[in-house]
């Protein structure tokens, strides 16, 4: 008899949980379905634009050979922009319809279970307890996850807007101009813009690569982790001008997969902030491969930083949700992130893993 208040409690509290997690996917599909509204709204005006632009971009084409070669450009940079615009919003919005989609099954799923187990309707008590949160903690979590992630989008929707898609508009208006030399019979002329498009299409297939490498080294998944560290802190050296020295500890072998992702791309965040706030002209790069952790640490001589304040999201410091991110996930599977710095005196970031989940 002693234990039926136990169970009894543990089963209120469970079904609180349920509860607590169905009116928060209530307050999510409720924030999900305004943010598809205005962005069904913004794909409308952008698909009117995307007409518009094209319209004017078949006008430059019909006056082609009276046109200045700087107004041809403009017309079609403005297109490349339109196109990109607009897809990026549609992408936004299947996205974010996705989610919702997915939201509303969940939704459904626990509606049902609390129906179930309690007999009654529960909807009038979701509207009832809206905006309520679960865990506030996992809550904020999420925010910064999702924060960072949504950072990162927009950094690589600018670098594909500004080199592959901007690249493919001086393609296409160099191909038309090699086009218009050959119908006025200037061969020579012709040949000198195609041997300026090849040398474009040649730097351009080169960034395209590097692109695809900082996204996802394919050695990563090959060779593992050393193999990957070794050679993003070459290329890191060529491309910045900073002197690294890689410091490496213990057996080289390979670790669970998330590990090795995680780690690189801990190392990969920090050496980007050695880069844009550090000024620095030496780094060392450590990977301890000892025992039951993985440790990966980045050391330079730059301007250092306060360590409350980086960490400080209230503050305008830069670094603040990267490393704060950054520490989150390594928490999530038991790792730790240690800072040493001051101002004027360099810094020094530790980033420690467990090899295996049963250690985390």
């Amino acid at each position: 008899m002693s234990q039926l208040p136990e169970t009894t409690s543990t089963k209120e509290e469970l079904l609180e949980e349920i509860r607590a997690e169905y009116d928060r996917i209530q307050v999510q599909l409720r924030e999900l379905s305004s943010l598809i509204e205005h962005s069904q709204i913004e794909v409308d005006k952008l698909s009117q634009r995307n007409q518009s632009v094209a319209m004017q971009l078949r006008q430059v084409e019909d006056n082609f050979d009276t046109l200045p070669r700087s107004d041809i450009k403009t017309a079609y940079e403005a297109a490349q922009d339109a196109r990109q615009r607009l897809l990026t919003m549609r992408g936004q919005l299947e996205k974010l319809q996705s989610d919702q989609n997915n939201l509303e099954h969940f939704s459904t799923v626990l509606r049902r279970v609390l129906e179930l187990v309690e007999g009654t309707e529960i909807i009038d008590r979701g509207e009832k307890k809206r905006g309520r949160i679960a865990d506030p903690g996992a809550a904020h979590l999420i925010i910064r996850i999702v924060e960072a992630q949504e950072g990162e989008r927009l950094r690589l929707s600018q670098q594909i807007h500004d080199g592959p898609a901007q690249s493919l508009t001086n393609f296409i208006l160099q191909a038309e101009i090699c086009q218009r030399l050959f119908d006025r019979n200037d061969p020579q002329r012709a040949s000198e813009e195609l041997g300026n498009l090849r040398a474009s299409a040649t730097g351009t297939f080169q960034k395209v690569r590097e692109f695809i490498e900082d996204l996802r080294p394919m050695m990563l998944d090959d060779l593992g982790l050393v193999p990957t560290v070794r050679r993003y802190v070459s290329n890191f050296q060529e491309k910045t001008g900073i002197a690294v020295q890689l410091n490496l500890s213990g057996e080289e072998r390979r670790f669970e997969s998330h590990l090795e992702v995680m780690m690189f791309r801990g190392l990969q965040e920090l050496l980007s902030n050695v880069r844009d706030h550090a000024a620095a002209s030496h780094v060392v790069v450590g990977l301890d491969l000892n025992g039951d952790t993985v440790t990966g640490t980045v050391e330079d001589n730059g301007r250092g930083f306060d360590p409350e304040t980086a960490l400080d999201l209230d503050s305008e410091n830069s670094k603040a949700i990267g490393l704060t991110t950054l520490r989150e996930r390594l928490e999530l599977v038991g790792g730790t992130m240690e800072i040493w710095s001051e101002e004027n005196r360099g810094s020094r970031i530790a980033l420690t893993l467990p090899t295996s989940l049963e250690d985390a």
